[in-house]
C-alpha cells in the first residue's frame, strides 16, 4: 500500500453502524467478492455500485459503532475503497479495519468542507489530507509506523507471518 492515496470522497454522517455498511442478511460469507456490492446498503443501496477503487469514504463521528463484525472492513475494502477518514470510530471496527490491513485517519474536517466527488490526496505518515477540488488542506491524526507496516503486509495476520522463520 502507498504511503500517499488519492481517490474520489463519498461522505457519510455520524454514526454509521456496522449494519448500514453491510447488513446482517448478508453475515452468510466472509467472501469479499459477496459482500462488497452490499456494503452501505443501509445508506444507499447504489452506493457500492458507484465507488471506484482508490475512493476514498469521509464520515462523523463514530464510524463503523455497534457490532463487532469483521465483515465491515472486509466489504469496504473489497470496493476499492482505499482510506476512511472520519471524526472518531468505533474502537472495535477500528482494530478489525487495521487488523485487516484497511487504513483509518481521525480527523476533525469542518463541516461541508469536503463533498462527495472531491478529489482527496491522504498521507498517512503525516495525516495531511488535500481537498484538491478546492485546494483546503486539512490534518489528521498520522497513522503511527509500525500500523502503516500492518496495513502495507495487508493485514495484522500477513504481518505476523511474514516475520515468522
Amino acid at each position: 500500500m502507498a504511503d500517499r492515496l488519492e481517490g474520489n470522497a463519498w461522505t457519510l454522517g455520524d454514526h454509521v453502524d456496522t449494519d448500514v455498511i453491510i447488513p446482517a442478511k448478508h453475515l452468510i460469507t466472509f467472501d469479499p467478492e459477496k459482500l462488497a456490492p452490499h456494503c452501505f446498503e443501509g445508506v444507499d443501496p447504489a452506493l457500492a455500485s458507484r465507488i471506484r477503487p482508490g475512493d476514498i469514504v469521509v464520515a462523523g463521528h463514530n464510524f463503523g459503532c455497534g457490532s463487532s463484525r469483521e465483515h465491515a472492513p472486509i466489504a469496504i475494502q473489497a470496493l476499492g475503497v482505499s482510506c476512511v477518514i472520519a471524526r472518531s470510530f468505533g474502537q472495535i471496527f477500528y482494530r478489525n479495519a487495521f487488523n485487516r490491513g484497511l487504513p483509518l485517519l481521525e480527523a476533525d474536517l469542518p463541516p461541508g468542507s469536503v463533498r462527495a466527488g472531491d478529489r482527496l490526496s491522504v498521507a498517512l505518515a503525516t495525516g495531511r489530507v488535500e481537498n484538491q477540488t478546492t485546494g483546503a488542506v486539512f490534518d489528521a491524526a498520522p497513522i503511527p509506523d509500525f500500523m502503516r507496516e500492518i496495513i502495507a503486509a495487508g493485514g495484522l495476520i500477513p504481518f505476523v507471518l511474514s516475520r515468522c522463520p
